[in-house]
């Protein structure tokens, strides 16, 4: 299945749960055996798409899982041997904003400026190798100094995106959390 496909099939599949009145996460594809396990609300749940003015160039579906890919990777680097994450993002606002007024020229173009910061809200259940919640809350992570902190990786279009996650798993667990690219 393509990822138009499967953006598609998401976007169906959303829209018969929520007239049957039911909120569905859907997965992000994982490894079988993986103890990090990320989803996330129904793409048109989310301010990134709700909020567009016209189609986005890049399908919602591919900067979520990459965004899913970037933090079962970091977080699999710092959860505890025998110990489980779910995350699931409930919203999520990428860096920047397109401003059509300055033409039509410029209606594919995101603008990142500081009025614009990347937000992610999320939560998580940490269990422990014996199936018990260790911990489970909600985040709202944001950074509205995005622009003057310096980055490792400029040529990455969710680099903001993904120290916001990284910045949260430093603070929630601690460690080597996150570092470098």
């Amino acid at each position: 299945m393509n990822t138009l496909q499967r953006f598609a099939f998401l976007t169906l599949s959303a829209a018969a749960a929520a007239t049957a009145g039911l909120t569905t996460a859907a997965p992000a594809p994982a490894a079988a055996d993986s103890r990090i396990e990320v989803s996330w609300n129904p793409p048109d749940e989310l301010s990134e798409v709700r909020q567009a003015v016209r189609p986005q160039r890049q399908p919602p579906i591919e900067w979520l899982e990459k965004l899913a890919a970037h933090l079962r990777h970091r977080a699999d680097q710092v959860v505890p041997a025998g110990e489980r994450l779910q995350v699931r993002f409930t919203d999520i606002k990428l860096a920047g904003d397109y401003e059509p007024w300055h033409g039509p020229r410029f209606d594919e173009v995101r603008i990142v400026k500081d009025i614009y910061p990347p937000r992610i809200d999320l939560h998580y259940r940490l269990i422990g190798s014996d199936g018990a919640t260790l911990r489970e809350g909600d985040a709202k992570l944001r950074d509205p100094a995005f622009l003057s902190r310096s980055n490792a990786n400029d040529s990455d279009s969710l680099r903001y995106e993904k120290r916001l996650l990284d910045d949260w798993l430093r603070r929630e667990f601690g460690g080597q959390a996150a570092r470098g690219r």
